[in-house]
């Protein structure tokens, strides 16, 4: 190789490099609305005081998730057919992380009774985050090549777990005032801030279309095209299934885990930035090592390992969340530790093996979908992707919030998320992985 192309194909590393970092930095800034809105400080927020505690806190938001997730299941196919057409991802990107950022800030003024304004707030801004997705997603396939996927994808969710630990470590001061309204706002600058970089540096292929009709019966008539002939799509068609399943699962454990430490547990907000910190840790590495793993040995092999772990998991968080459960007591008295003391310690555990799998299984998920989907069809099919993904968040919270209130015991509403995976795996296995791009369409 000569130096001038020698040069060259430094250049081009480099270009791709700052691109990916550029991708990867929206990760980072997106986890800050998620770690404190979705995950943890808003959620105990809203059940403790705008729900004053009642148990039907948990089934007011399982709705306000459950409605969030169907408006973005509705619209992301249509809005992804349309961003293919007009190769216009980063101006929808940019419109729906507006929405989210400005929603999440205004949930400052929200107080003790205030169910419905609340619950409105949220749903805007949970739909302008994952609606955003969508098109953040779809620009994977431009920004690498197929053989990298799976650790793009990986070092994607390994930057979001880092800005989901760098908000906690900037809201902490708050938190420790118990000035839990001012984290909001907080949350709502450091994805404004983080956000910017992709909207300057990377490029949108944009193109100039000649259309006799609105851009909404274009994506419509897209999406129906597709729908039409998705048996051309078999195997993408029993992923996407597949997937509806165990990101089900994924789902209901982000919107309910602060709630479950909180209200079964009794974890003081100290307790919970611990263990939100090693959900966090662990969620660096798991993305980092699957990713690696999923370009090594497949994406399909990974994922399958992962969702194995997320259903012992679960089994795990649901036979220590009891003192009265025999194998507790059993260990308890073995190791000399009160019963108490050892429920709340193996709830660190369990964050430990959720942290290892949360970023991994979505990102792995990310990768398999980039090299099942067709090239001229990415952002289309992210949106349905996005749209089987966001459908199934509806049942599993409203699920996991229904027999909480029924029961009025969290422990027993766990059980119905390890039934997702059990069943998304089983799909999983029909699933082929393509050997090479070409045979996506198959």
């Amino acid at each position: 190789m000569t130096k001038p192309l020698q040069k060259k194909s430094i250049k081009l590393a480099d270009r791709e490099r700052f691109r990916i970092f550029v991708w990867t930095l929206f990760d980072f800034a997106n986890t800050s609305y998620s770690i404190v809105v979705v995950t943890f400080l808003f959620a105990v927020y809203f059940k403790h005081t705008i729900a004053s505690g009642k148990p039907i806190g948990d089934f007011y938001w399982s709705i306000g998730t459950s409605v969030s997730m169907l408006i973005t299941a509705i619209i992301s196919p249509i809005l992804g057919a349309i961003a293919d057409y007009s190769a216009g991802k980063k101006r929808f990107l940019l419109f729906f992380t507006l929405l989210c950022i400005v929603s999440t800030a205004l949930l400052f003024f929200m107080n003790q009774g205030d169910v419905v304004k609340a619950l409105i707030l949220f749903i805007i801004a949970n739909v302008g985050f994952e609606a955003g997705l969508v098109f953040y997603d779809s620009f994977l396939p431009e920004i690498t090549s197929p053989k990298n996927y799976g650790r793009v994808s990986g070092y994607g969710f390994a930057m979001g777990y880092l800005g989901s630990l760098t908000t906690l470590a900037v809201v902490y001061p708050f938190i420790n005032q118990n000035m839990i309204k001012e984290t909001f706002p907080v949350s709502a600058l450091i994805f404004l801030l983080f956000a910017i970089p992709i909207f300057i540096f990377l490029k949108d292929t944009r193109k100039e279309v000649t259309r006799d009709k609105s851009y909404l019966k274009i994506g419509l008539d897209r999406v129906l095209n597709t729908v039409t002939h998705l048996k051309n799509y078999k195997n993408l068609a029993l992923f996407l299934l597949s997937y509806f399943f165990f990101i089900e699962g994924v789902n209901t454990v982000i919107f309910f885990s602060g709630n479950y430490a909180s209200t079964t547990l009794n974890f003081s907000m100290g307790e919970l930035i611990v263990f939100f910190i090693i959900v966090q840790t662990t969620a660096i590495v798991g993305s980092l090592l699957f990713g690696i793993l999923a370009d090594a040995y497949g994406q399909k092999k990974s994922l399958v390992f992962s969702l194995l772990i997320w259903i012992f998991t679960i089994v795990f968080a649901f036979i220590t969340s009891s003192e009265d459960n025999p194998f507790v007591k059993g260990i308890s008295g073995l190791l000399s530790i009160p019963a108490p003391d050892l429920v709340r310690y193996s709830f660190y555990g369990v964050g430990l093996l959720a942290g290892s799998v949360m970023g991994a299984t979505q990102s792995t998920s990310r990768s398999l979908m980039s090299r099942l989907t067709p090239f001229d069809k990415k952002t289309e099919f992210f949106g349905f992707y996005s749209f089987f993904g966001k459908s199934s968040a509806i049942l599993g919270p409203l699920v996991f919030g229904f027999v909480s209130y029924l029961t009025g015991e969290q422990r027993i509403a766990i059980l119905t998320i390890c039934i997702f995976f059990v069943i998304g795996l089983i799909i999983l296995t029909k699933v082929n992985e393509p050997k090479d791009i070409k045979e996506t369409v198959s």
